[in-house]
């Protein structure tokens, strides 16, 4: 092996990345619509936007939640031997108290009203066994089943923490639709005007390109001229500074393509990593050719102020503040509650066999209706021989209530911020639509100017070059020509794209950006919990 194979193995280990290094990227083709599609599946903003819509959807969910009806049970068993300081302890002989033992089970399930009230059904079922001489029944069934209610009267009827949370919830997905519809609108505005940038950035540079192109025929057409000896070698500087200035010009175009190419790649692309990174895009959509009309200001004006996203962003925030506005007062109130309960309860058993009154009973202790078991307990209750009833007001007053009033003096405030708020957004969506009107009627005043510009200097770059075959004019002329060509070019090429940004801004200021691409942004799902005073 001689001292060169080292570096020849290196060398052809090296060869494929260098050869993949320096092969140029790939063009991909991709239209508008396939543009527009690339940024709604994959831009992040967008994508971060759904999410905070997602969140807002489980925000109703989680508040909804507040009427759940709750089950709640439980089961012990018990022994207790109670001291007690009397004669009457009911304590069998030789013994200080008597004792009890016996199982106890409870279940009940309690439900938020819509009403701000409270509803409870609750049962219970015990089992004891007593030593205590006075006890008829031993073992004893005790039972019972009861309703409860609890309903405000003054504060928490109109509003309460739950309807304040359910409102706002809905509120804030409301205005969580309206901020993704916003941020669509945006986004597929932005891409469509990095689109036709980067379409005219590279009309650009075919136009520069073409600019050279004319330069190096013109500075060919001189050397020709200097060699037959009708010009003179002082005349090829012209041309020759000419294309030299017409390349740097090229390089500087295609900088500027480079550069709206990757502004349109970051908005379709979300990973760094994504191969279209290292592609080449070209924009395969050709401009139809468009015929700049006046907008109507009026009609439009309507239109936004029903469609704009902003509006109801605005709109939602007001809603949201008007709703803890009404709790702020509502909380000022006293709380005045009516409470009821109606309950039945259950008594069952059998004869306590250490039984021993200090006072003669009958032969049989224990009365018909209440001899047996848990059935039988049962039984009472269906009978309602021990019923319980009751109804009644609970007050409670804060004296004072300086918190309360402090919050609803900044909930008020913080009302009339959201109503300017509202306010000024409309007066900016009415500014931009005015502004937009004015742009885009500008724009198409340009893009006329621009295409008769174009068309005049193609005729005048005619015109001196067959003056210049004639041997009437110098190559001076001719470049100045070519250059005013290729200004027209530029020019028409900068017009035709602000009249499309012109009108893409139309349509975003209006509100039927999406509604003309057909575009639709996540549809709002009813709310599982009916409204109030429909639950």
């Amino acid at each position: 092996m001689t001292a060169r194979t080292p570096a020849l193995l290196i060398v052809l280990l090296l060869l494929p990345s260098l050869v993949l290094a320096a092969a140029p990227p790939v063009d991909v083709p991709l239209t508008l619509a396939e543009a527009r599609a690339r940024a709604l599946e994959k831009n992040v903003d967008l994508r971060v936007e759904r999410e905070n819509a997602a969140i807002s959807a489980s925000g109703e969910l989680r508040s909804e939640g507040a009427y759940d009806p709750t089950l709640r049970a439980d089961a012990r068993w018990r022994d207790r031997t109670d001291p007690v300081n009397s004669i009457l302890s009911g304590a069998p002989a030789g013994e200080l108290a008597p004792n009890t033992s016996g199982y106890v089970a409870n279940l009940g399930i309690s439900q938020l009203l819509p009403t701000g009230g409270t509803v409870a059904l609750t049962t219970s079922a015990s089992r004891d066994e007593t030593t205590n001489v006075f006890s008829i029944l031993s073992p004893s069934w005790s039972t019972s089943i009861g309703l409860e209610l609890r309903q405000p009267l003054l504060r928490n009827l109109s509003v309460d923490p739950a309807r304040q949370s359910l409102r706002v919830a809905r509120v804030d997905r409301t205005r969580s639709a309206a901020s993704l519809a916003r941020v669509t609108a945006e986004i597929v505005a932005a891409v469509e005007r990095a689109y036709w940038s980067l379409l005219a950035a590279r009309r650009d540079v075919d136009a520069r390109a073409s600019a050279v192109d004319l330069a190096e025929r013109q500075k060919t057409d001189v050397e020709a001229r200097v060699e037959a000896g009708t010009l003179s070698e002082a005349d090829l500087s012209s041309p020759v500074a000419e294309l030299e200035r017409r390349r740097g010009d090229l390089f500087a175009s295609r900088e500027a393509a480079s550069r709206a190419e990757n502004a349109l790649k970051s908005l379709l692309l979300a990973d760094p990593s994504d191969p279209l990174w290292s592609s080449r895009l070209v924009p395969s959509d050709e401009p139809a050719p468009l015929a700049p009309a006046a907008p109507d200001v009026e009609s439009a004006l309507g239109s936004a102020t029903s469609l704009r996203p902003e509006l109801a962003e605005a709109a939602a925030r007001l809603a949201r503040l008007e709703i803890e506005d009404e709790a702020a007062r509502d909380r000022t109130r006293p709380q005045l509650d009516l409470v009821a309960a109606y309950a039945r309860r259950g008594l069952a058993g059998e004869q306590n066999p250490g039984l021993n009154p200090p006072f003669p009973v009958g032969a049989d202790s224990v009365p018909d209706a209440v001899d047996g078991g848990l059935g039988r307990s049962y039984g009472t209750i269906r009978e309602g021989r021990f019923p319980d009833a009751s109804v009644g007001l609970a007050l409670t007053v804060p004296l004072g209530n300086r918190s309360a009033r402090a919050d609803a003096a900044v909930a008020r405030s913080s009302r009339t911020q959201a109503e300017l708020a509202l306010l000024r957004t409309r007066q900016a969506v009415e500014v931009e639509v005015r502004n937009a009107a004015v742009a885009l009627e500008t724009a198409g005043q340009r893009l006329v100017a621009a295409r008769a510009g174009r068309a005049a200097a193609e005729t005048q770059l005619q015109a001196e070059e067959e003056r210049f075959a004639a041997g009437l004019t110098t190559s001076y002329f001719v470049l100045t020509r070519q250059n005013d060509l290729t200004q027209a070019h530029l020019a028409e090429t900068a017009a035709l794209a602000d009249f499309r940004k012109a009108r893409i801004e139309w349509s975003r200021a209006t509100g039927t950006l999406l509604a003309e691409r057909r575009i639709e942004t996540e549809k709002e799902t009813p709310a599982a919990a009916p409204q109030e005073g429909t639950r």
